[in-house]
C-alpha cells in the first residue's frame, strides 16, 4: 500500500509541475501596465434615461471588486476609459396570440476606448453586447417594472464583460 501512495504522490507531482497554465478569465492586467484608471460616465445614444451611469457604476464595482488597480479622477490616471451606448434594442420573443407578446429581449450594444494620457488609442471595441429576457405584464406599470429589472441586470452582466475583456492576457 505505502507503494501505491507514493506513486499517487509522483503522478500529482508531476501534473502540478507539468500544468498547461490555466487562469481564470480576467485576472490579468490592463494594457501596457496601466496602474491607475479613470471611469467616465458613457456617453447614452438610447433613449433609456440613467443607463450611461449605471453601466459605469456597474463597471467601477468590478475593477473595486477585483482590486487590480487604482480607480482615480482624471488627473491622476494614467489611461481613461470612456464609451458609448450606442443602442438599445427590444424584440418578442414569445408571443401569447398574433397581437399579444409574453416575452422579450433587450439588447444592448456599447463601443469602448482606452486612451492613455498622452492620447493615444491603447484598446477598443465598437461592439460589446449583452442581453437579458423579461416578462410582458398583465399591465403596463409591471412591464416597465420587469424591463427595469432586465436593464439592471444587463447593466453588470456588460459591466463584467468589459472588465474581463479589459483585462484577458491572451
Amino acid at each position: 500500500m505505502p507503494r501505491i501512495y507514493l506513486k499517487g504522490i509522483c503522478f500529482v507531482l508531476c501534473m502540478v509541475v507539468t500544468a498547461c497554465g490555466y487562469r481564470f478569465s480576467g485576472s490579468g492586467d490592463l494594457p501596457q501596465g496601466i496602474e491607475k484608471l479613470h471611469i467616465g460616465v458613457f456617453e447614452n445614444r438610447t433613449s433609456e434615461n440613467g443607463l450611461e451611469s449605471r453601466i459605469a457604476n456597474d463597471l467601477i464595482y468590478q475593477f473595486t471588486r477585483f482590486g487590480s488597480l487604482n480607480l482615480t479622477n482624471q488627473t491622476k490616471a494614467d489611461a481613461f476609459l470612456t464609451g458609448t451606448i450606442k443602442s438599445v434594442k427590444s424584440v418578442t420573443i414569445s408571443h401569447e396570440s398574433a397581437n399579444t407578446s409574453t416575452e422579450r429581449r433587450l439588447q444592448v450594444t456599447i463601443a469602448l476606448k482606452l486612451t492613455a494620457k498622452e492620447g493615444k488609442l491603447l484598446w477598443s471595441d465598437s461592439a460589446i453586447s449583452a442581453y437579458e429576457t423579461y416578462e410582458v405584464g398583465s399591465d403596463k406599470a409591471q412591464t416597465e417594472k420587469n424591463k427595469k429589472s432586465a436593464l439592471a441586470k444587463l447593466s453588470s452582466r456588460v459591466a463584467e464583460r468589459i472588465y474581463y475583456r479589459l483585462t484577458d492576457n491572451f
